[in-house]
C-alpha cells in the first residue's frame, strides 16, 4: 500500500490517476483504489477538497493525478436571464451544491428539486458529467433563517 504525503497542483507527469465522483473527493482519511488497482492511503491532518487535476504526492515522490468522474447529474437552463436568475436563487435558498457553466447551472441528480426547478420554467436535462461544484463559503457566518 501507497501513502500520500501532499497534496500539489502541478509535478511531474502522474504515473497513474484515481478517478472520484465530487463527494468522494471530499476526504480525510480513506484508502482508494488507483485506475491501475493500488492501493493509496490518504490519511491528512484535516479534511480537504480535490479538485479535478490535482495531485496526490506518494512518499516516494510519484504523482497520482485525481479525475473528476462522471456522475448523474441535471443541466438546468431556461428562457432567459431573469428566469435563470431566479431559478439559481431557489437553487441556493436549498443548499444544493451547484456549478455554474456554459449559460447553465448543474446539480446533482434530485428528482424532487427537478419537478420544483420545471414549475418556475427551467429546462431540466439529465447527464453524466464530470461535477465540479462550487465550494461552500459559510465558513464562520452565523447562518440563521427558517426553511418552512
Amino acid at each position: 500500500m501507497l501513502n500520500v504525503r501532499a497534496i500539489a497542483d502541478t509535478g511531474p507527469t502522474p504515473y497513474d490517476v484515481i478517478v472520484l465522483n465530487h463527494d468522494e473527493r471530499h476526504l480525510r482519511r480513506r484508502l482508494l483504489k488507483t485506475a491501475h488497482d493500488e492501493e493509496v492511503l490518504v490519511d491528512l491532518p484535516q479534511a480537504v477538497r480535490l479538485r479535478h487535476g490535482q495531485r496526490l504526492v506518494l512518499e516516494d515522490g510519484r504523482h497520482l493525478e485525481i479525475i473528476a468522474g462522471e456522475e448523474p447529474v441535471y443541466e438546468i437552463t431556461a428562457k432567459d436571464a431573469a428566469t435563470l436568475a431566479r431559478i439559481a436563487w431557489h437553487v441556493g435558498n436549498r443548499h444544493a451544491r451547484a456549478e455554474i457553466a456554459n449559460g447553465a447551472i448543474v446539480i446533482a441528480a434530485d428528482h424532487v428539486l427537478k419537478d420544483m426547478l420545471e414549475g418556475l420554467g427551467a429546462r431540466v436535462r439529465p447527464t453524466d458529467l464530470p461535477f465540479e461544484p462550487d465550494p461552500p463559503i459559510l465558513h464562520g457566518v452565523p447562518h440563521h433563517h427558517a426553511h418552512d
